[in-house]
Parts: C-alpha cells; sequence; structure tokens
C-alpha cells in the first residue's frame, strides 16, 4: 500500500517510475541513490507492506545535520515533478516466502497510478554468463510487448543488447527444448518482468553483468546508461562527477579501522 507522506497524495499520472531490483551487488539500489541524490528529489510517500525485513534509519541524502535526523524506511517513493519522473528505493530484502505477493503489490500499484512506463534497474551474476553473453558490454536490457510498440526506435538508436535466451540445460542440444530467460542473482527481476508482460504494463529492465564487490562503477555505468535513455542530466557528459554521491556512501563498507588496535 502506498502512503503519502503530504496532506494530499501526488499523481503519478504519465510519470516515469525507476526502481531497483535488490539484486547482485545492489547496484540497481545504488544507482537509485545517484538519481535521488543528483536530482534533489523529494520524499513523497513510502510503500507499507510486510514482503520487505523491516528496519528503519538516518536520512540517506542528508545535506544538513537537520536532514539527517529525519527516519526513513525501506521503500520509499521519491518525485520530480518538473522531470515526471519518480524513484521507488528499496532500500531491505525481500522476504523468500513473499517475492510474488511483493511483485503482486507493485504491479497493482504501478496500474493503479498510471505511470506511462515503469524502468527497473538491476544486475546478473557474471560468472553464469553464457557464451554468447560474454559478447559485447556488460549491459542488456529487457522491454515489455506494451513499452516496445513506442520505444524500439529509441532503444534501436541506442544500440543496446537484449537480454539473450540461454539452453534450460547448458551443454545439452536439444532441439525440443525452447531457450528460456534466465538472471541469476537478480532477485525478482524476471519475475516482475513477467507478470508486466502478462499486465500488458509498459515496463524496461536495464541491467548489467557484475560480481559482488565495490559495485560503486556499475552504478556509475548503469546510470549513466538510464541517462543516456532518459536524458536526466541537463549535461550529457558522462563524467562520474556529473553526478552527485550522496553522504551515506561514506558508510558503505563500515567504519575505518580503530586507530587502537595499533
Amino acid at each position: 500500500m502506498f502512503i503519502s507522506s503530504q496532506r494530499s497524495a501526488p499523481s503519478f499520472r504519465d510519470f516515469t517510475l525507476v526502481m531497483p531490483a535488490v539484486a547482485v551487488g545492489n547496484v540497481g539500489q545504488l544507482a537509485v541513490d545517484l538519481i535521488v541524490s543528483t536530482l534533489n528529489m523529494s520524499r513523497v510517500g513510502h510503500i507499507h507492506t510486510d514482503c520487505l525485513i523491516p528496519m528503519a534509519g538516518n536520512n540517506p541524502y542528508a545535506s544538513c545535520k537537520e536532514d539527517g535526523e529525519e527516519l526513513h524506511t525501506p521503500a520509499e517513493v521519491y518525485a520530480a515533478a518538473e522531470l515526471k519522473l519518480a524513484v521507488l528505493q528499496i532500500r531491505a530484502p525481500i522476504l523468500q516466502s513473499k517475492t510474488k505477493k511483493f511483485r503482486q503489490l507493485l504491479v497493482s500499484w504501478i496500474k493503479s497510478s498510471g505511470f506511462s512506463r515503469t524502468v527497473v534497474l538491476s544486475s546478473s551474476h557474471a560468472y553464469q554468463r553464457d557464451d554468447q553473453q560474454l559478447q559485447g558490454t556488460p549491459l542488456r536490457y529487457l522491454v515489455t510487448p506494451s513499452l516496445l510498440k513506442g520505444s524500439a526506435d529509441a532503444l534501436k538508436e541506442l544500440g543496446w543488447r537484449e537480454m539473450e535466451r540461454v539452453p534450460a540445460f547448458p551443454g545439452l542440444t536439444d532441439g525440443n527444448t525452447e531457450p528460456r530467460l534466465c538472471i541469476p542473482g537478480g532477485g525478482i527481476t524476471k519475475g516482475l518482468y513477467t507478470d508486466s508482460c502478462k499486465e500488458d504494463l509498459p515496463l524496461a529492465v536495464l541491467l548489467l553483468f557484475c560480481s559482488e564487490g565495490d559495485n560503486i562503477p556499475d552504478a556509475f555505468a548503469l546510470a549513466n546508461h538510464l541517462n543516456d535513455w532518459l536524458h536526466l542530466l541537463d549535461d550529457n557528459s558522462k563524467q562520474p562527477n556529473k553526478w552527485k554521491i550522496p553522504t551515506s556512501w561514506s558508510l558503505l563498507f563500515g567504519n575505518g579501522i580503530p586507530p587502537a588496535l595499533f
């Protein structure tokens, strides 16, 4: 359920929704952090659900001490009305037994809000790539038939590679088996894409093949690819310093080594 933090519920009619999938390296979540921080987006509400591990913390985008004392929750919605852009940031893992319920909640909210399109930022294990997926850049995309109607030319111009389907049993040749969509480490990405196809929702997935570790460069790369399509920044330069790093990133790997140890 979406709960507004404003007196009147915001209208998302014809907005673009950008959201992450909780996936390998948290690349989608980090990319969303860059978008919210750089565009100085306002928090307009949150998603109340029992599908996420409950947690709370300080404002991850705080610019002063007063802002840092705000309480933030696992699934929050931010908006930039001038860009007709909304962002759902998910900061907690999805309970394994409730992934289907969470996908249904998202699909229902997306449909009722009237978003013109939804873009899911995700990632997948690089070490589980098929031979054909080793070619080209680590970026792949998926798009539902509903969105492809109006975005085919733009996607073709960008020159991105669509996510390849892989054999159900790698290494075995079986003419009776159709190649399948497989996104290892992608969380709800595949399920949400499949659900959106069935519900005729205009949805796209942008994902990077990556490994666990320092995934900040992957987040910049994914944010830059999204910007190439949506033109979120006035300056189309791909320099990383065009994105504003949120203050919370200073704690990504915990505190430094205590000097008392030495």
